[in-house]
């Protein structure tokens, strides 16, 4: 039963991105392309080979397979509806947040192994904002382990919705807003970066991948649709009681997917990308948020010290 969670994870992940083409070509007045684009276009970088710069080395050969290889352990860790994850143990959470950054850490070296300045830009600004984003998926999780007493995903989903109901409407609101920016952030998307952009002086995750091609570029994608169903079964988590009727937590699973795909789909096409100098300060407020939910439970529990 663990497996057919990580099987929606997947299924998810290879319907993600063309929602989001999907919903962005709706809103923009254009037929656009179908919803099975972005698995064609996979098909079509599988077929190709890997080109490899002259100046580089073998970690920039072995960046994209350890990359989606972290992704995939990560997403182990993650419970959907009734079935536990795969992998659970005390602190889970810590191992799931830091085998996301083994892959973010292997994908900066390689832009840097490559010897570009381009290249080296845009990993400086990716190091940044994953650093800076960070606290507050920890302070996220670390309240919720307080409030329930677990330190597992698992046990933290199951005990969730069990804590005070007065409080749960917050809670909620809390989680999906931190989880949701963090998604978009882990991803490079609008408002931090735009993946359509092709100015080097501008772009973040596209340009430390400019030098990847084939079939190194087709996992590079599929890690990034792999990210965002991760954290959309992290969302699902926080909403979806597990007392529920097992075919509704799977429908409410689906619907949250496809709902944080057109909010994406949706922001991409109205909102404006910020200007890099404010970068830092709108993921900084993430932290700032998380905490209003720390603070809370601490009232909760009366460990707040007056």
């Amino acid at each position: 039963m663990k497996i057919a969670g990580i099987l929606l994870i997947f299924l998810a992940a290879a319907f993600f991105p063309g929602i989001i083409l999907r919903i962005k070509s709706i809103a923009s007045g254009r037929k656009g392309p179908g919803i099975f684009q972005p698995l064609k276009d996979l098909r079509v970088l599988f077929k190709k080979g890997s080109v490899f710069s002259q100046t580089t080395s073998i970690i920039f050969q072995v960046a994209p397979a350890i990359s989606l290889a972290s992704i995939m352990v990560s997403a182990l860790l993650v419970p959907v509806a009734s079935h536990s994850s795969v992998i659970a143990f005390e602190g889970d959470f810590v191992f799931f947040a830091y085998m996301l950054a083994l892959g973010k850490f292997l994908m900066i070296i390689s832009a840097l192994d490559t010897g570009s300045g381009f290249e080296g830009m845009g990993a400086n600004r990716e190091a940044l904002y994953s650093m800076l984003v960070e606290p507050a998926f920890f302070i996220l999780i670390a309240t919720y382990g307080m409030l329930t007493g677990f330190t597992s995903f698992s046990d933290i989903f199951a005990h969730f919705h069990l804590a005070d109901n007065n409080y749960f409407l917050i809670f909620s609101i809390i989680s999906v807003y931190v989880l949701v920016q963090i998604a978009m952030i882990e991803n490079s998307r609008i408002p931090l970066d735009d993946p359509k952009t092709h100015l080097e002086l501008t772009m973040i995750h596209e340009v430390i991948i400019l030098d990847n091609s084939g079939f190194d570029k087709a996992l590079i994608h599929i890690g990034s649709y792999l990210k965002f169903a991760i954290y959309g079964a992290l969302i699902g988590s926080f909403l979806v009681p597990l007392d529920w009727n097992y075919g509704l937590q799977i429908l409410l699973f689906i619907g949250i997917q496809v709902l944080f795909a057109g909010f994406i789909g949706l922001l991409e096409s109205f909102r404006a990308r910020n200007k890099m100098v404010k970068n830092a300060q709108y993921i900084l407020t993430l932290s700032a948020i998380a905490l209003v939910a720390f603070v809370v439970v601490l009232i909760l529990t009366n460990k707040l010290i007056s």
